[in-house]
């Protein structure tokens, strides 16, 4: 184990961490957001005045996507990628901990948005069987995106905390 961990780098594992956390959040992304485009799909076949509800319930559940890319950036800022250092001076250890930093984000991301996407693809239901109170869906929807951002926060105050 020692032997891979040497061979990979302290720059490869926080690369490793940070992209995952940006891939596995869209990825629950996509699911999420898919989900619930196919329930909006089947609402405006039968009544296209409803496009604007379904838009908004189908936009909510990609933010995990944007927090993972949030995640990634900070990462790489940390290591000074984008300062032009090159950070080939991380650590095994040093890389260890910004990969750790990014399990939060990482499974937060891609747990919430998937169980999001089943909540905003309920309240489709909402809209189609009581128009004027779509909008307890979105509140519905909010209640889960609490979790995505304390996976959030939990990465980014880890990050900033890392490789000292």
């Amino acid at each position: 184990m020692n032997e891979l961990l040497n061979s990979m780098g302290g720059l490869t594992l926080a690369f490793l961490g940070g992209g995952l956390a940006a891939v596995l959040s869209c990825i629950g992304s996509a699911k999420g957001t898919g989900m619930t485009g196919e329930a909006g799909a089947g609402l405006l076949s039968e009544d296209p005045e409803q496009f604007s509800k379904c838009l908004i319930l189908q936009v909510i559940p990609g933010t995990q996507g944007l927090y993972g890319i949030v995640v990634w950036f900070f990462v790489m800022l940390q290591i000074g990628i984008f300062g032009g250092s090159g950070a080939s001076h991380l650590t095994i250890t040093q890389g260890l901990q910004y990969f750790t930093a990014c399990i939060p984000m990482m499974f937060g991301g891609l747990f919430s948005a998937r169980f999001q996407g089943r909540v905003a693809a309920a309240s489709i239901n909402i809209a189609a069987k009581k128009p004027d109170d779509w909008s307890k869906g979105i509140i519905l929807c909010i209640t889960v995106e609490f979790y995505a951002i304390l996976s959030l926060l939990a990465s980014i105050l880890m990050i900033l905390n890392a490789g000292k």
